[in-house]
């Protein structure tokens, strides 16, 4: 499950070019505060999956709740 919700997310990346040492710029709608830049594209897309894995993790460990991908939901138990 965390893998089809890890590639849902990056299906709905967009990405772009800036005016950087790293010009390939992306992000995930929809999820704040994950983005990654790169050489290439494919280093950005790379680097985005880490940052993506990351902060599911984080969001996780804290409780925090993690926004759905279409069909895919990561439901967190319940404290007791």
């Amino acid at each position: 499950m965390l893998l089809d919700y890890l590639n849902a997310a990056l299906e709905r990346a967009t990405y772009e070019k800036i005016e950087d040492e790293e010009p390939y710029y992306g992000e995930i709608p929809g999820i704040q505060g994950v983005w990654a830049t790169g050489r290439t594209l494919e280093e950005c897309r790379r680097r985005l999956m880490q940052a993506l894995e990351d902060w599911v993790f984080f969001s996780i460990h804290r409780g925090d709740p993690i926004p759905p991908m279409g069909e895919i939901v990561i439901e967190l138990p319940r404290p007791a």
